[in-house]
């Protein structure tokens, strides 16, 4: 038997005045799948959001949940006829109420009774590691207590489609994963369709079934977490899911998925991908840091060195272009040292295989 997505966007676009934000968007999120909208501050992903859960009108297109339409250019449903929950990025707590109160409140506005739906609002405030504040009132609570507050208020909402607008973006490092691994075990539990706005890579990547990567409004790329990481369609996709390097480099011998490049004078085989037949000429390879190791006849200066705690990141001059290097543990090269270095995979965009030199210009 055939399901409807839990959303689905039909070529639709949203603006404010005379101003396009959306343009022709297009998206289906399956119940039970986490979709990532990741994107720059200012790319659209808060407009999407908002027009899901009614707060916006779209100009044209469909939006449908569940099989039903519930907004096209000439028919808006508001926000309580749409089985959506929303967490927003400023909290939006009602300052009258207490914690408890907060997270009970859409129990009670489904008919729970007081006593059972405080009994789960407890429950729920312990999954998030807060019962203790279950009756203070907002102004007595810090940003991050707020925050998971209003992740229990949604939560208790069981919604069928879950909304989160950069829930952790105000958070320190340790909160913001105790509030992901809330998410993604609240996930497990549910069949509940989920979207969630990022500008957070790791998060993203780290939460996500299902990643799309937009762009002034548009979708320009969308996969599982890997695909967009491993096969980013041009060098801005690459950047905004992780570090990135580009280089020239001369293909040769391209056959099951393996070639044999030159760099620099420095003849490698090397996995690679993203181009049909064999490009002819210098090209632009783009390449994450994992794919680049010490060791080789690739000669390279040592421009920088970042300790990151569990690794170490390089920057590389070499003669084809700088590279981005990743290494396990402490530093161990020195700042100025010139070392060997070789590459295991590359990466070269279907869509623009011609080089334009190695100076960091277009792709």
């Amino acid at each position: 038997m055939t399901t409807n997505p839990a959303v689905e966007c039909r070529d639709v676009t949203i603006g404010y005045g005379s101003t396009m934000v959306v343009s022709g968007l297009d998206l289906e999120v399956q119940s039970g799948e986490m979709v990532a909208l990741l994107g720059p501050s200012g790319s659209g992903k808060t407009t999407i959001l908002s027009a899901l859960a009614g707060f916006v009108p779209i100009r044209s297109g469909e939006i449908l949940m569940g099989g039903r339409v519930v907004a096209t250019g000439q028919r808006h449903e508001p926000p309580e006829r749409r089985d959506v929950a929303v967490v927003f990025q400023s909290y939006a707590l009602w300052p009258h109420l207490t914690v408890l109160e907060t997270v009970a409140y859409p129990m009670r506005r489904r008919g729970v009774r007081p006593a059972e739906a405080h009994l789960q609002a407890a429950s729920i405030l312990e999954r998030l590691g807060i019962g203790q504040l279950a009756g203070r009132r907002p102004a007595e609570l810090s940003g991050g207590e707020q925050q998971r507050v209003g992740l229990g208020r949604a939560l208790a909402r069981e919604a069928g489609v879950y909304l989160f607008d950069e829930p952790t973006a105000h958070l320190d490092a340790e909160l913001r994963e105790q509030l992901q691994m809330v998410i993604a075990a609240q996930r497990r539990r549910s069949e509940a369709a989920a979207i969630y706005a990022t500008h957070d890579t790791a998060e993203a990547l780290g939460l996500a079934d299902r990643v799309l990567l937009v762009r002034d409004g548009r979708v320009v790329q969308e996969g599982s977490p890997s695909a967009v990481y491993e096969r980013p369609v041009d060098m801005w996709a690459a950047r905004l899911t992780g570090p990135a390097s580009r280089v020239a480099v001369q293909v040769q011998d391209l056959r099951d998925g393996h070639a044999r490049i030159d760099v620099a004078g420095s003849s490698q085989v090397v996995a690679i991908g993203g181009v049909d037949g064999t490009p002819r000429g210098v090209v632009q390879a783009i390449l994450r840091p994992d794919w680049v190791h010490v060791g080789g006849d690739l000669q390279a200066q040592v421009d920088g060195v970042a300790f990151r705690g569990t690794h170490t990141d390089y920057q590389l001059s070499t003669p084809a272009g700088s590279l981005a290097l990743r290494v396990i543990g402490p530093p161990t090269i020195e700042r100025g040292a010139t070392i060997g270095c070789t590459l295991d995979r590359v990466w070269i965009p279907a869509d623009r295989v011609d080089g334009e030199g190695t100076d960091g210009s277009a792709l």
